[in-house]
């Protein structure tokens, strides 16, 4: 097996020629290669600029959130107030 750069990971087969693999056990780990550096790519991306859209929801739920939490103990209020009296 050859040694091959990160980025040549998707253009040539670092397992092709291999004498203990088959063409198709190359081809499989060629392609958990490839599946292996996107998501490494794709986790870098995502720790380094945060998902608007996840962000944008995330806040809409928590305002929604906050609003039931005030609903809630509003209602717990009533009843134990009702009980008092």
């Amino acid at each position: 097996m050859s040694t091959v750069a990160i980025n040549d990971i998707f253009i040539e087969n670092p397992y092709a020629g291999h004498p203990e693999l088959t063409t198709l056990e190359a081809d499989v780990l060629w392609e958990y290669a490839k599946l292996a550096q996107n998501l490494a790519i794709k986790s870098k991306t995502l720790t380094k600029e945060p998902d608007e859209i996840l962000l944008t929801r995330l806040r809409q739920l928590e305002k929604k959130m906050g609003l039931v939490m005030t609903l809630f103990k509003a209602s717990i209020w009533g009843v134990i107030n009702e009980q008092q009296s």
